[in-house]
């Protein structure tokens, strides 16, 4: 008999570096495929990190509809929305299949930083003998740009686009807290189902690091400068890790109450037992604590009604910082011992508000094929980085539950427990 407010995962999507679809990324993770290279989506030889994971063989028009929504969604709506759609088929779910008042939808997102082929002509209008005129910026953005240039790039219309589409009528939110977004988005999805308001929730996240406007934006302080091998520049917890690696993606998975599902013959693919968000003031330049991540596994622990012999593998945040990723470590170590730990990002870089989501989807993978994915570049063992490493090839064991685990860099920090179902 299902517990009361159980909720439990039935569909996935993903658009990452590794692979567009599921059944491709999560082969990606298992054989070890990289999806950091040199960057095609433009030319900066000046920029100090070159590279990153960036999607390729992305065609929207695959999976957006209506076809006439691609004029208002920038890149990162596009696989935000694609996700979605490929969540909710394997889910077996089409707009109108679920009574739309209990349809709901929650995203994490972030600033989305506009193309320069949208702006290039309003900037040209501005230079004067190579020197920009900011005063004349306001009539060459009203002559120059298109009238829904905003709808284009607010942080809001994947959840928006997502809604509309599915005729979810029910609760529609946007996180954007950086790091941590999709796992709080879930985490919102989760109360609702709890809370009965609604049946099904599509949950998920995106985000972009690797546009120029992006990149220049965020600069290249904590960036990984290892150029000679794109490949191997994101080593979380590895002794000779330089920096973090961007990457662009998106991830959804449809949550639904364990009552829904059985009632509609749907494959329940895991259990969300848990989620936690802690947060601790930091010192200067300290991102977050390591109590905090300490506290956010206590917690989720708790939530979740497992013990810490009950978690049988680790996703980590692992963003290839020395600061971040001791940390982190720290904390696994002093509440779990020496679980199993894996680091997506080692193959796809840092997407931002989308990485908890992808973690999500990795983490049900993991529960539904009894294996831990490696971690690349893991070559080097940091003393301190005192935890158990999952590296050079996958590791096959039984798993009973998977931690997912993000933090940001303003001390928050989100736990989440998937059990198998």
């Amino acid at each position: 008999m299902a517990e009361p407010g159980e909720v439990v995962i039935t569909g996935l999507g993903v658009v990452a570096p590794t692979g567009i679809g599921v059944p491709i990324f999560w082969n990606a993770m298992l054989e070890g495929k990289s999806g950091i290279a040199p960057l095609e989506q433009f030319s900066a030889p000046g920029f100090p990190a070159n590279f990153g994971g960036e999607i390729r063989d992305f065609d929207p028009k695959v999976y957006v509809k209506p076809r006439k929504s691609l004029k208002v969604m920038c890149r990162e709506i596009q696989t935000g929305f694609s996700a979605a759609a490929m969540a909710m088929e394997q889910a077996g779910l089409q707009p109108g299949s679920v009574d739309p008042d209990r349809l709901g939808v929650v995203y994490g997102s972030e600033m989305f930083f506009s193309n320069y082929d949208d702006m290039i002509s309003a900037y040209q209008k501005c230079l004067q003998d190579g020197e920009f005129l900011f005063e004349n910026w306001g009539d060459a953005f009203t002559s120059e740009i298109n009238p829904l240039w905003m709808l284009k790039y607010l942080p809001n219309m994947p959840a928006c686009h997502v809604g509309i589409y599915f005729d979810g009528r029910g609760h529609n939110n946007t996180i954007c807290s950086d790091s941590i977004s999709s796992h709080v988005a879930l985490s919102e999805g989760v109360s609702q189902i709890r809370r009965g308001h609604v049946d099904a929730m599509i949950v998920g996240g995106t985000g972009s690091r690797v546009a120029i406007n992006a990149l220049m934006f965020r600069g290249p302080e904590l960036l990984s400068h290892q150029n000679v091998d794109p490949s191997k520049a994101c080593r979380p917890f590895d002794k000779d890790r330089d920096g973090t690696v961007h990457g662009e993606g998106a991830a959804a998975l449809v949550l639904e109450s364990r009552a829904a599902a059985e009632a509609r013959g749907a494959q329940i693919l895991a259990v969300v037992g848990g989620d936690a968000c802690r947060f601790a003031c930091t010192e200067k330049e300290q991102p977050f604590t390591s109590g905090a991540v300490s506290s956010s596994i206590t917690a989720v622990l708790d939530d979740a009604k497992l013990t810490a012999q009950d978690v049988g593998a680790v996703i980590a945040h692992g963003v290839s910082m020395r600061s971040d990723d001791a940390l982190e470590a720290a904390a696994i170590a002093e509440t779990l011992g020496d679980v199993p730990v894996t680091a997506p990002k080692s193959m796809t870089g840092h997407i931002g508000a989308g990485c908890g989501a992808l973690d999500l989807v990795t983490a049900t993978m993991m529960l539904q094929e009894s294996v831990v994915p490696a971690t690349l570049n893991y070559e080097t063992p940091d003393p301190g980085c005192p935890i158990k490493v999952v590296h050079s090839e996958p590791l096959s064991a039984p798993l009973k539950s998977v931690v997912s685990l993000t933090q940001n860099r303003t001390g928050q920090v989100t736990a989440v427990a998937l059990k198998r179902a």
